[in-house]
């Protein structure tokens, strides 16, 4: 496995792990084509770890010990579980009905990431407890296919999916957790798709100044 590389290139914004994955195939509504930022399992762990869903230690032990097969096919489950995902979120965020097949994969999905769970006792002096435990699967392939697969459940069913929103830039949509006071929050990040919608507004109102200007300079008195 190739190693992971030391850049940056997730923006998490969206207030929860499942909602950021959706927006790892970023632009996705955009007519050229979106631009897939899960190329391969090594991004697929760098997501993971930045998204604090798997430990440093855990995804560099994983690097050393995945094939290239196990890799690939786990890639592959980790996107088409973002898109099932995706398409049950779009379909909430729009206020519409998911579709039952998308519903049916999800729940597949859900389903294998129960049965690789095994139920622990941790014993600790500030109170021992029970816990799900991923015990023998920790060392799987496909963990943070199961990872994700527990939290999109998590998410679906929580109150939280009240607060969901897409972007209000028609090629981005990225989805979100509105938290603002108000719940009046309109894009992704104010700082990109905020200003780049402003900037947008600002050249339009400014093309047709000039226009206007030039049609008053070329009617006569």
């Amino acid at each position: 496995m190739a190693a992971i590389p030391n850049s940056t290139p997730f923006h998490l914004c969206a207030g929860h792990p499942v909602l950021d994955l959706v927006n790892t195939l970023d632009n996705r509504f955009r007519a050229d084509g979106p631009t897939e930022l899960l190329p391969n399992y090594a991004a697929v762990l760098e997501f993971m770890d930045q998204s604090g869903l798997l430990e440093g230690a855990q995804v560099r032990a994983r690097v050393r010990s995945v094939s290239q097969a196990e890799a690939q096919r786990a890639t592959d489950s980790v996107r088409e579980l973002r898109e099932a995902a995706a398409n049950v979120l779009y379909a909430a965020a729009d206020g519409s009905a998911p579709l039952p097949a998308d519903l049916r994969m999800l729940a597949r999905y859900f389903h294998s990431a129960r049965q690789r769970q095994e139920l622990a006792w941790v014993p600790s002096a500030q109170g021992s407890k029970f816990i799900w435990d991923w015990g023998s699967s920790r060392t799987e392939a496909d963990l943070p296919v199961w990872i994700l697969s527990l939290h999109t459940a998590a998410l679906l069913t929580s109150d939280t999916l009240s607060r969901l929103r897409a972007c209000g830039s028609e090629t981005c949509r990225w989805l979100f957790l509105d938290t603002s006071k108000n719940h009046t929050r309109r894009w992704c990040d104010m700082k990109i798709c905020g200003n780049r919608m402003k900037a947008r507004r600002f050249r339009s109102a400014q093309g047709v100044t000039r226009t206007v200007d030039r049609l008053t300079a070329d009617t006569p008195d």
